[in-house]
């Protein structure tokens, strides 16, 4: 006997006409839903947050901050990643720093708020990092975006940015946060 003759044949699977329907409405529904965790209230989305995430923004707070992320990057004006964010903050960038508060394992990010705090680069956390990779135009979640103040003139051709009033209201909301006078 052949080699041809002795393999059994493949089996074909049989899905019925209404699992290829489902399974086709449940990928157009993940593909036009950017995170699943939009649609959890914010009550529920703090309640996963870690220990140092404070300043958390609250309700209000962080749908303006995920609104200023999102002018930002459609001006390329943000950083986005820990390791971009470290290295803007070490050429001596500055701006607004938004903050995931919902990254596990601490370690990934634990350095930042004190590099910040060096560098006098207000900061806020917020409950979602997926909330935050979708509005920094991202597929993926991301767990730290720095809004960068100025551009230097570069690339924008000079023109001023389209959120710097919700910036200013954010900056002095984290200005306003005391990290040694905090229990």
């Amino acid at each position: 006997m052949s080699d041809v003759e002795m393999k059994s044949p493949k089996k074909k699977s049989k899905k019925s006409s209404k699992d290829k329907e489902s399974s086709e409405d449940a990928k157009a529904a993940a593909a036009t839903s950017p995170t699943a965790s939009v649609l959890k209230p914010y009550e529920e989305r703090v309640k996963a947050v870690n220990i140092i995430a404070k300043p958390l923004a609250d309700k209000k707070s962080t749908k303006k901050c995920h609104k200023l992320v999102k002018k930002a990057a459609s001006a390329k004006r943000i950083r986005r990643g820990v390791k971009e964010v470290v290295k803007g903050l070490r050429k001596g960038e500055g701006g607004l720093c938004i903050l995931a508060g919902d990254i596990y394992p601490l370690d990934v990010y634990s350095h930042l708020p004190i590099l910040l705090e060096e560098k006098s680069v207000p900061y806020l956390f917020v409950p979602s990092k997926l909330e935050l990779g979708a509005a920094a135009c991202t597929k993926r979640p991301t767990s730290v975006v720095l809004v960068k103040d100025s551009d230097g003139g570069k690339k924008a051709g000079g023109k001023d940015f389209d959120g710097q009033e919700l910036m200013d209201t954010l900056l002095k909301e984290a200005k306003a946060y005391n990290p040694v006078n905090v229990n």
